[in-house]
């Protein structure tokens, strides 16, 4: 989910590999369970379906883009007349992408540009979609609805420059992030507690010093961390403070009754995470290998089977965990649970937000024809759309049986073991490209939107899943997390979802930060344990040095003007 980086995280695009999320993470919703009502399925005007390319560039990473060859892709360029020619970050970073757009002001039709969109806004490269929305979007505007105002850019700029991605109405059946173990390793263990860092560390240990290489003879690693590219935000700094008792504001911390934020590397709290990702290298438990390799090689080694345990976002892992599935070692895929470092803390994933304006999909100047754009995306809104986009076409992806639509027991197998292939051939999951309702909404058939609802997620599980979750007493991983009404809902959101304004002091310090950040915590996490906190202080300093004290302060007023925005 998760922008993360302001950054994106966590918002959801399955199997999407970018990018929190975020995030990412975000984990939160509201409005469960709701009939959505009576929804159109296209705007009244004539359609125009003249074929037409065009250009669509997206900060994630898509392996299993489809260009349109997908049953649901040629559904829809047969409907629309449109297909999608997709661009990816190659050789790069999504920033890179997306500045030397910016630098050569050659823009593809459509952008998801996730946290680079303040930099196409600044350039003055986006479309304010408001009046296209009021005028040929009606199943666009039904969706977002009360939360239509939560899609302008700033109290000073009152544009809709994106469609965001976040679900409407969504509730979290399930949890996707936390610290992962392997079921053989559970299994082993005889399912024991796994509740803090010292329960985790214990469970890979043991299970390491039994069985110290795996079946191909190859050697087992006890924990790896996506930390050598820009996933270090989801796989090892945002965990600290999911671990030590926060949500997940992307870089910061915000006090929740007082709104003031600081860079959450500053909680003493946080400090004491990375001590014992720290101790977990000195032991040797930790992945040498952690902090520079490549997300192909950290995604190679888990679908080896050799990682015994992560510290991840599904949609990060899950391309290698299917190809585990795909071969049969479901022994080898992963349990998820919320690890904290002490029995102090409980895990904030499911802190609510409300609805978050985060990242989404954007029309920039570039468009040939911004009218038939914002046509094609309120189609894929429409109650139609949502349900092609969601469970595929009727008939071949799913039947509706007495009312209910129902997934056949070939279409689901193929789902569960191997997802990479069904993504790609039938388009499932590939053009979430609108604004769209979440798990737990019904359409006016009484049917849910998507497919993740209680009773489906449990079939989507594979058997190692089950006898997990029959061995601690649950049905889904997300019993394991408290309750969503466990924590206040965040009157601003989530953080990570604020922009900073490209080429303001306050970025040029953030960016700072980050480089600073990028090479301490995994010089503090591979020092020596006694030169720990020598270079945990040296960290601070450097922070202090970048002026962090003036970034905190000017991250607090935008979260506090964000709050005044919102209450409106």
């Amino acid at each position: 989910m998760k922008r993360k980086t302001q950054y994106a995280i966590t918002l959801l695009l399955a199997l999407v590999f970018v990018f929190v999320t975020a995030c990412g993470s975000s984990n939160n919703g509201n409005n469960t369970g709701k009939n959505a009502g009576n929804g159109t399925n296209a705007p009244a005007e004539s359609e125009n379906l003249e074929p037409m390319t065009i250009r669509f560039a997206s900060g994630d990473v898509n392996a299993n883009w489809d260009d349109n060859q997908s049953d649901i892709g040629k559904f829809l360029t047969e409907k629309t007349g449109i297909s999608i020619k997709a661009e990816f970050p190659v050789g790069g970073t999504d920033a890179d992408m997306f500045a030397l757009m910016v630098a050569s002001d050659d823009y593809p039709d459509l952008v998801m540009p996730k946290g680079n969109i303040g930099k196409l806004v600044d350039a003055g490269a986006m479309v304010d979609l408001r009046p296209l929305i009021e005028e040929h979007a009606p199943n666009i505007k039904k969706v977002y609805g009360e939360y239509l105002n939560r899609l302008v850019w700033s109290a000073d700029d009152d544009a809709i420059y994106t469609l965001p991605l976040d679900l409407v109405g969504h509730t979290y059946f399930d949890a996707g992030g936390g610290f992962q173990l392997q079921h053989q390793v559970l299994e082993a263990a005889g399912y024991p507690e796994i509740k803090t860092v010292q329960d985790y560390e214990n469970a890979i240990k043991a299970y390491l010093e039994k069985n110290p290489k795996t079946e191909d003879g190859q050697p087992r690693i006890g924990m790896s961390l996506n930390g050598g590219e820009w996933q270090i935000l989801i796989s090892v700094t945002n965990p600290a403070f999911y671990a030590t008792g926060a949500p997940d504001d992307g870089e910061f911390y915000v006090n929740q009754d007082t709104h003031e934020a600081i860079m959450h590397y500053q909680r003493p709290e946080e400090r004491e995470y990375f001590r014992w990702l720290n101790h977990m290298n000195d032991v040797g438990l930790l992945d040498k290998e952690s902090f520079v390799q490549k997300y192909d090689q950290y995604k190679a080694k888990i679908a080896s089977g050799r990682v015994i345990g992560l510290i991840d976002q599904n949609w990060d892992y899950a391309d290698a965990e299917n190809a585990l599935k795909a071969e049969g070692k479901f022994g080898a895929t992963y349990a998820r649970f919320p690890v904290t470092l002490n029995d102090q803390y409980q895990d904030h994933s499911f802190q609510g937000t409300g609805y978050l304006s985060g990242y989404g999909v954007g029309i920039t100047k570039s468009a040939e024809d911004p009218v038939r754009l914002i046509k094609y995306l309120d189609y894929l809104a429409s109650d139609e759309g949502q349900v092609l986009v969601n469970w595929g076409i009727e008939g071949k992806h799913y039947n509706v049986v007495d009312g209910k639509r129902v997934i056949p027991e070939d279409v689901q197998a193929m789902k569960s073991n191997d997802n990479n292939t069904f993504k790609k051939t039938t388009g499932i999951g590939n053009y979430f490209l609108s604004a769209r309702y979440g798990d737990g909404v019904l359409d006016p058939t009484g049917n849910y939107y998507t497919t993740t609802f209680p009773e489906q997620i449990q079939t989507n599980y594979s058997e190692a899943d089950k006898k997990t979750l029959a061995a601690y007493g649950v049905k889904v991983y997300k019993d394991f997390w408290p309750a969503d009404d466990a924590f206040p809902e965040r009157k601003y959101g989530a953080a990570w979802t604020l922009p900073f304004e490209t080429g303001s002091k306050a970025n040029v310090i953030f960016q700072k930060t980050q480089d600073i950040m990028k090479k301490r915590i995994p010089e503090a996490i591979l020092a020596k344990p006694a030169d720990f906190d020598k270079v945990y202080d040296a960290f601070l300093k450097d922070l202090e040095d970048a002026n962090v004290a003036e970034l905190n302060a000017e991250f607090t007023k935008m979260v506090k003007d964000r709050v005044e925005l919102w209450s409106k």
